[in-house]
This record gives structure tokens, sequence and C-alpha cells, in this order.
């Protein structure tokens, strides 16, 4: 997720849940569609400055200034993309609704007639997807939403219009508590997957393009594996992801809090936001945080990874500090002191909102090389005197991305790459004493091959492991809807170019995703795993459909490989597997049909 994070069709009567499905231990079958055949999950290896107000748009300056061969470059690649000739469909449709400036078949934001109309986040309801484990104790009768008491507690506040008596949605501080349930019902491996960004409507969006047709238009959905997986008991549902505030002020290198509270109070008013991620509300500025009636602020991806790891509403920009900035532990340190493995997996930076919040605090999300000290077991400006003990595998991107000055970081950063620097990677190599094997991005070597090795060595010698790779746009590169890696461009008119260098020596996130699996599943009492999807948000921020889709498609991706590791091994009875978005944008799709490839129609 990008460092300054920040209505579809449907039927009122069908609610988010009323559909878990359960299926025996022995079925260890996927099914035909979203999986291409009915085949056993292992034969189907993938190819290879303060916190932004919710009541405003991303400015461009979020957006590095290309150079102007990069200019050039996305040009052509526009030119090349409108011609009808072109096979690539999601790409021709992307690159045609930039030039354009609208698109009849859909938008972001308020005005249809505005194509990039809103580049940020909004207060939308998002899915959540278990495995092994159901809803049943945090939904319906039992959501927070329908108890006064409760929504007190977990604001600080009633909320206006927030009561419910009616919601089947949850809360995103319920993922934390299904992850405490889960271990008190004695499972053993328990990975959390945070497709950041993605709503209901870029799964869907997703889902009509991977399966070639429109086959729902509310409710779980078909045509992506993590829709149509029945390896295990599953169950769908809906969660709420506004903030305790946004607009709270802090000061990172004494780790205080200038204004408790903020300037925006979070809540949800689902007659204005609409009561299922797929009806409209109301009033659809009120996603937006520009309602008159009523503003309720939208979240951050810190402070929604905070909710789902540390189970607290707190403010944006906040990495496991409360709205007050006292530190807060998470469940993965929780399982770590009782003998878990600990692995965290993205392929946005290693130290960006989602995977910081899985283990470390900050008062600022941008704090990044402190970050990464914590996840790494280094002291830090959070913990300088007790260090945390680190995670045993951390591998995600970064690589190559340098910075002189970083005004978001404290007084102690360092010039060099801005997640890592050189002193601390070499404090933590293996080769000079320390507890990680250290694979990193290596001229003319194989990514994924290099890391596949890594994983095997550090599993072997039970050593630790940190994979640190990426272009330097800070990412993995894009895979898009087709799978190629020729981005179309956002709506800045820019795509990224990448060398055949940057796809070869990158691994994928299902590559990452099943070396961590193989490092992690060494140890006897179990792990807790976090893959995050970070690019389908950057993809999002830069309303990009074709880039949207294939990082879904890519989480997609990790998801089998979690399967097939599950499947294989017969460990679906002690795995559970949530699997949800830490927010949602504002993709509107009117014409799903227009999204299927001619030749699947």
């Amino acid at each position: 997720m990008p460092t300054k994070d920040q209505m579809s069709e449907g039927s009122p009567e069908l609610g988010c849940l009323g559909q878990s499905v359960s299926v025996p231990q022995s079925s260890s079958s996927l099914i035909a569609g979203a999986w291409g055949k009915a085949s056993a999950c292992p034969s189907l290896r993938p190819s290879p400055a303060f916190a932004l107000s919710p009541c405003r748009l991303v400015p461009l300056s979020f957006f590095p200034p290309p150079c102007p061969l990069v200019v050039l470059a996305s040009l052509l690649a526009l030119a090349a993309s409108a011609s009808p000739a072109r096979a690539d469909h999601l790409r021709g449709l992307q690159a045609g609704a930039v030039s354009e400036g609208r698109a009849s078949w859909g938008y972001w934001g308020t005005d249809p007639k505005k194509y990039a109309g809103w580049s940020s986040h909004t207060n939308r309801l998002v899915p959540v997807y278990t495995f092994g484990i159901t809803l049943a104790d945090v939904s319906g009768p039992h959501s927070v939403y329908r108890d006064a008491d409760r929504l007190r507690r977990l604001y600080g506040r009633l909320p206006e219009g927030t009561l419910n008596p009616r919601a089947d949605y949850f809360d995103q501080t319920d993922i934390y508590h299904l992850q405490k349930m889960a271990v008190a019902a004695g499972k053993k491996y328990i990975v959390l997957i945070v497709f950041d960004g993605m709503d209901w409507q870029t799964t869907w969006a997703a889902a009509v393009y991977q399966s070639g047709r429109v086959g729902y238009r509310q409710g779980r959905g078909a045509g992506l594996a993590f829709q149509d997986y029945r390896g295990v008991q599953t169950d769908f549902g809906c969660i709420v992801t506004s903030p305790h505030n946004d607009g709270t002020t802090y000061r990172v290198d004494s780790q205080t809090v200038t204004n408790p509270g903020g300037l925006v109070p979070g809540g949800y008013d689902w007659r204005l936001g609409g009561e299922k991620p797929w009806t409209h509300g109301l009033d659809p500025t009120y996603l937006i945080c520009e309602c008159g009636e009523r503003k309720h602020a939208y979240t951050d991806s810190a402070s929604s990874a905070t909710s789902m790891t540390a189970g607290i509403k707190t403010y944006n920009d906040a990495i496991n500090v409360d709205s007050q900035g006292r530190q807060v532990s998470t469940i993965a340190r929780q399982l770590q002191a009782r003998g878990f493995a600990l692995g965290l997996v993205t392929n946005v930076p290693i130290s960006h909102a989602t995977p910081a919040a899985a283990y470390a605090n900050n008062v600022s999300r941008d704090d990044y090389q402190d970050l990464t000290r914590d996840l790494l077991g280094l002291a830090s400006v959070a913990h300088p005197d007790s260090p945390l003990p680190g995670a045993d595998v951390l591998i995600g991107a970064g690589w190559g991305q340098k910075a002189a000055s970083d005004s978001g970081q404290g007084s102690n950063f360092v010039p060099g790459n801005k997640y890592l620097t050189d002193e601390d990677l070499a404090r933590i190599d293996q080769a000079s004493g320390g507890a990680y094997r250290v694979c990193q991005r290596t001229a003319g070597a194989n990514g994924s091959e290099l890391l596949n090795a890594a994983a095997a060595e550090a599993a072997r010698h039970g050593q630790r492991l940190l994979g640190f790779f990426g272009v330097l746009t800070g990412h993995l590169p894009y895979q898009t809807a087709d799978g190629g890696y020729d981005p179309a461009p956002g709506r800045l008119r820019i795509a990224e170019p990448y060398s055949k260098a940057d796809v070869q020596e990158n691994p994928t996130l299902a590559d990452m995703t099943r070396a961590a699996l193989t490092v992690l599943s060494k140890n006897p009492e179990g792990f807790w795993l976090m893959i995050e999807p970070g690019d389908v948000d950057w993809a999002n921020h830069d309303n990009n459909l074709d880039n949207a889709i294939g990082a879904v498609k890519s989480g997609d991706d990790a998801f089998r490989e979690v399967a097939a590791w599950a499947e294989k091994h017969g460990r679906w009875d002690q795995t559970v597997v949530i699997l949800t978005a830490d927010h949602g944008h504002y993709l509107v799709i009117e014409q799903p049909d227009a999204l299927i490839p001619p030749l699947s129609k």
C-alpha cells in the first residue's frame, strides 16, 4: 500500500451470510472453473508528511515524477493499447478509458462522466472469506453493530447513525478475535491474507474477467480460487473498516500523540453507505467523507491492519498504538511467545503499513527503517532497550529504493535504502553472525530459484529467512490481467515499463508464499503467517483496472499455494485461513460484461 493511503448492483434482500459450506476432510479435489480443471492443488502451480485526511483526494505529489523515458514509453504504450487490433482486452479498456477520460463500462468515484474521479480509499464494507472457521460468532445476531454498549467500547463513543439492529456485517477488529478463537480451538496454523484495497467491486471485476462471464451480482461470488475453493469448511461475510479517527498528529522521535481524538471520527452509517457492499446507500459522497449530513472517517492501511492484528480501533497512520499513542501487542507476538513461528510476506515494501502492523509499534507508519528494525529484532525508536524478538520469515519488496532524506522518518534516518539500512542488513545476516539467511535481488539470477534455494537452506539449518526484492518503484512488477508484465497507463497517463531483468530477477507473491511455508512449517509448534497482495491497493490508487485485476490474480495464486500446502500435508484440520481486505476504493462497474475478453463470450 502506498505511503499516503488513503456502488454497484445487487439485491437488498440477500445478506452477507448464509454461505458457509462444509466439505468432508477427505475431499482434496479442486472444483473446475477458477482452477482450470478438477485436480489436486499441488499440480496447479501458477506461472511464474502527516496522515492524509480522508476528506481529501490523494495529491498528485503522491506519485513520484517520471523520467522522460518513462513518459515516452507510457505514451507509446497508450497508443498501442488503444488499437482495436490489440489482443490484450483489459489493457485496451484501461488505456482507452484513460485516453478518453471516461468509460461507459465503469469509473472511480461518484461522477460517471469522469473515469479517474477518486484515487483514495472509501468507507465501503469489504469482503471476508474464511477457511476452517465460520463467522457465526461475530456476525448477524452477534454483530457488534447491533449492540450500543459494545459500539461505545469499540469506538470510545456511540458513533452517529452506526447502530443497526439488523446488521449482518461485523467489524474489522473481529478478524483479530477470529484468530484468537481459532487458536483456542486448537488450530496450529493461522494464515491471514490481506488483499490491500480489494473491495467487493474489485473482486467482482477480477472474477468476471477470470471466469469469462458475469456469474453473480451479489454475495460471495465465483470465478477466483478463493471464491470457489471447497476443500474445507468455508464462510463469507462483510466488515466495517472505519478507524477511530483521522487527523491525529504525532512526534516520531518521542513516539507521542499530540492531539488525541484527531479531527474526524469513525463510524458507519448503513443508511448512507449501504447495508451490503454491492448495494447503494442514500448518499454516494458519504463513503468519501464528503456528505453534508454526516462525516465518518475512512481508514488507511495502518489503522485497519492494527484492527485486524491487535483488535483495536485507532487513528489513521498508527502502527499498533491506540488513539492515545499507547503501545499494544498483536496476535502474532502473542503466539510467538507461545512457541509459534512467525512469517510476513508482501509484494510491496517490507515495512509498509500492513506487514509492519503485524508486529511492530510506532506512532507513524512512515517511520520505515524503525519499523523494519522491529520486524528483524533490532533496537528501534519504539523499542530502544528491549528489542522485539523479530519475525522468523520476512519476504517483501523495497529493494533498490534509495533516499538521501525522508521527512516522514525520525531523526535517526540513515540515507540509503529507505526501508532497510546497510548496517542493519549486515547486522542480521547469518554470514556475519546474524540470525537470518539473506536472499535479495541479484543481477542475472532467477528470483524464484534464488528464493526457493534460500528457503530450503534456511529450513535445513534452522535459520530465519529475509527475502528482499522489487523494482525501483518499490513493489514487485505488476502482473496484469492477462498475466503479462506490461501495465497500461493509470490516472496520470503513466505506465511502468519493466526490463527482462525486472521480471526474471524477482519472485512472484506465490513464490514468496511457498518459500515462507517451507521455513515456517519446520516448527512443530505451529505458525502464524500474513500474506499481503499489496499491489491491489497501488493499482486502485492509480485507477488502473488492468493492474488491479492482475494484482488480485497474483494474490489468488498465493492462496492456491496455501491450499496446496494444507492439502499436501493433510493439515486442513489444524489450519485456519482468513482472507480479506483492509479497506475499499471507489471502483464502480456499470457494464461488467464489457470486462469479458471477446474470445470468452
